[in-house]
């Protein structure tokens, strides 16, 4: 009876010392690979870097240089055209030396050009806000992906430091035939499936730390580190009012540059009607004529002297340019088709904003019902589950297999809650991105 007690009270001892190893963080983990509570980089801060170092955004900035330089061009009146000729009599001495001037006074074209060109300004403005608007949302997505995959790789990880402590006190048992050999193998088994799964999110975490470094403007082999949790990112994530929604359709910038193109169109209209309008151009001559003939005259002294003078001439004029058969006709039907296209696209734009807004609006709500379901001690309620059940198998009341299984739902509950986080997370964003928002 003495050694029946003392064995169960070494048994009991032994569970004691597991479960509290259990419970303790593992020693090292390859999230901090990931993660830096302190230095790391927030989500703020990596919204703020791509907006800043992201190539194809600087290129749609550069977009908005391009036309204030063509609208400069525009306003510039054409340039005058100076001719000048010399003619010389083959063997003989007369010549002739000719200085033309041309100056185009362009009437009707400048006010078409100037407003084509300012038009194609607010254009490449609002195409590189709605470049900033995608390329904001694109980061907020890509960092919250990185953040599910590195809470799965600590999921995982702990669960294999504790089923690895399993696993070194069931070979210790083992070696004292206080269990059998078959326990130890099983636990073997489940070490090394664990450990592999933890490869494969390491390489997703990996990959989505890679694809997040290209948004923000970073070579792949720049460290870097992440501070917030996607706990963190989701808690405090506010939910959107609907006057949002309609303020919103006002103030997205693909909505507002769909209008600046339907501008453009009316303005290309107006360029090509002026350019078939009549246009006038000045022109200047002066001309210096040296000629004579080989005889001589009488001079008005009585005397002889050879027959030669230079002469002086000075014209002016206009040319007008006169729209007989080519009134831009063709132009001006291209210039109507063209803006009756950025009509429809503008009706486009804006239609799928409003479907955009309202299916992210519904995925939000769904998600963050979601969420609601696991708000109470649903994890904690897990984990005390696999506690118990590991304290009973411990104690001799239970079965390994009850403790794998029990593990593996443990574990199919932290994936799922992770799941959820990622989608409330990626809703929130996808909502914003379709307000409009951009930081």
């Amino acid at each position: 009876m003495t050694r029946v007690v003392t064995v169960g009270l070494v048994v009991l001892a032994l569970s004691i010392v597991a479960y509290a190893q259990q419970r303790e963080p593992p020693a090292t983990s390859s999230t901090t690979a990931y993660v830096d509570a302190v230095g790391g980089m927030t989500l703020d801060e990596a919204i703020a870097r791509a907006l800043e170092q992201e190539p194809s955004l600087r290129a749609s900035r550069a977009q908005t240089d391009v036309a204030r330089g063509l609208r400069e061009q525009a306003s510039l009146h054409p340039n005058p055209a100076l001719s000048i000729s010399q003619q010389q009599q083959p063997s003989g001495s007369d010549n002739q030396t000719r200085i033309e001037l041309l100056w185009p006074l362009d009437l009707f074209r400048k006010t078409g050009r100037v407003g084509v060109a300012d038009r194609e300004i607010e254009v490449a403005q609002h195409a590189a806000a709605n470049r900033e608007r995608t390329l904001a949302s694109e980061v907020r997505t890509k960092y919250g992906e990185a953040m599910a995959a590195v809470r799965a790789l600590s999921v995982t990880e702990q669960l294999l430091a504790a089923t690895s402590r399993e696993r070194t006190l069931i070979t210790s048992r083992v070696e004292q035939d206080a269990a059998p050999p078959l326990d130890r193998d099983m636990l073997r088994v489940e070490v090394q499936r664990l450990d592999a799964d933890r490869l494969l999110q390491s390489g997703v975490a990996d990959r989505q730390l890679v694809e997040l470094k290209r948004l923000l403007g970073m070579a792949a082999d720049i460290p870097l580190r992440l501070r917030e949790s996607l706990e963190e990112l989701v808690r405090r994530d506010q939910p959107r009012s609907a006057a949002d929604e309609s303020r919103s359709m006002a103030t997205r910038p693909d909505v507002l540059e769909a209008e600046a193109r339907v501008r453009v169109g009316a303005a290309q209209v107006d360029r090509a009607r002026r350019e078939g309008r009549p246009d006038v151009s000045l022109f200047g001559m002066y001309m210096r004529m040296d000629a004579g003939f080989p005889q001589q005259g009488v001079s008005p002294t009585g005397g002889l002297e050879p027959i030669r003078s230079v002469f002086h001439y000075v014209s002016a004029g206009a040319m007008v340019t006169l729209p007989f058969q080519n009134r831009n006709q063709g132009a001006v039907a291209a210039a109507e088709a063209d803006r009756v296209v950025a009509n429809a696209q503008l009706e486009a734009t804006r239609l799928t904003a409003q479907s955009e807004i309202a299916a992210a609006r519904l995925r939000d709500q769904r998600a963050r019902q979601a969420l609601e379901a696991y708000s109470g001690n649903a994890i904690q309620l897990a984990q005390q589950n696999l506690d118990v059940i590991r304290q009973t198998y411990e104690l001799g009341r239970g079965t390994l297999l009850d403790v794998l299984n029990e593990q593996r739902r443990f574990l199919d509950v932290e994936r799922a809650y992770t799941d959820v986080l990622r989608e409330a997370f990626e809703a929130c964003q996808a909502l914003r991105a379709a307000l409009g928002e951009v930081r």
